[in-house]
């Protein structure tokens, strides 16, 4: 196709084709295209602005983000994770890679990329991952905590993070999801285990069960606003009184 596309070659037709595109060729799921064409609508507003075209091309054309279904585990679930024994040292290094994920709230290429010049010391001592988020460019200012501090005292020096000079021993995100997928049937965990998983887990169990303020939660996870975090609140809501329907249950025949 064309490199350059003159503003007044772009109407309703090329919007709609380039939806398509991004969602073939580029792979890209609904609410990522919708994104890439937000970014073109705002080009567009910028051109109406100055006159550079005369018609709105997205007049008309609405945009609908699809819910998203937040998959997380439960803390109970976590801890299964975490202690339990395996007797194959790929999975057990995955699971630490999971583990730190869950405790920083990391997504899978920045976990990959992290080296020792992304951890900085306070005033007070306490050491802090701050890096730009590979997805969108947004800082993360993460405390770490003593959990993930030991697995990174634990790997490092492990031959794969001296020789790349990394934090951690990250497989690739196709093995990653792989072993998880197995670690997941070793702990009889009846869920789609992915690195993602481990970053909704950071945000809801982790942090927002334990009253870390939504603002709070939005800067360690290098949220551009509070918005998808907010998500993550409703979603674990939701959890909350699923689960306490089966409080209700019990206790109700009582009073």
């Amino acid at each position: 196709g064309n490199e350059d596309i003159l503003l007044s070659d772009v109407n309703s037709q090329f919007i709609g084709d380039f939806g398509f595109y991004l969602k073939t060729v580029r792979k890209c799921q609904h609410n990522s295209s919708l994104k890439h064409l937000k970014n073109l609508k705002k080009i567009i507003r910028i051109a109406l602005a100055n006159d550079w075209i005369k018609k709105d091309p997205f007049y008309g054309i609405q945009f609908k983000q699809e819910e998203t279904n937040v998959e997380f585990l439960s803390q109970e679930e976590l801890e299964t994770v975490i202690h339990k024994e395996f007797s194959l040292p790929r999975l057990a290094q995955v699971r630490d890679i999971f583990t730190f994920c869950c405790f920083t709230g990391l997504a899978f290429i920045d976990v990959q990329q992290l080296t020792p010049t992304h951890l900085i010391k306070d005033n007070n001592g306490a050491i802090w991952i701050r890096k730009n988020r590979q997805k969108t460019g947004n800082m993360c200012n993460i405390p770490v905590l003593s959990v993930a501090r030991k697995l990174i005292e634990k790997y490092q020096n492990h031959p794969d993070c001296i020789r790349k000079g990394v934090l951690l021993p990250v497989v690739s995100n196709q093995k990653m999801n792989a072993y998880l997928k197995e670690i997941a049937d070793l702990c009889g965990i009846n869920k789609r285990l992915t690195t993602h998983v481990a970053r909704h887990t950071c945000a809801t169990v982790v942090m927002l069960a334990n009253h870390v303020s939504m603002e709070n939660v939005s800067k360690i996870l290098g949220h551009s606003n509070t918005k998808m975090t907010q998500h993550y609140a409703k979603v674990l809501d939701s959890s909350i009184m699923r689960d306490m329907v089966n409080v209700e249950q019990v206790f109700s025949t009582i009073c």
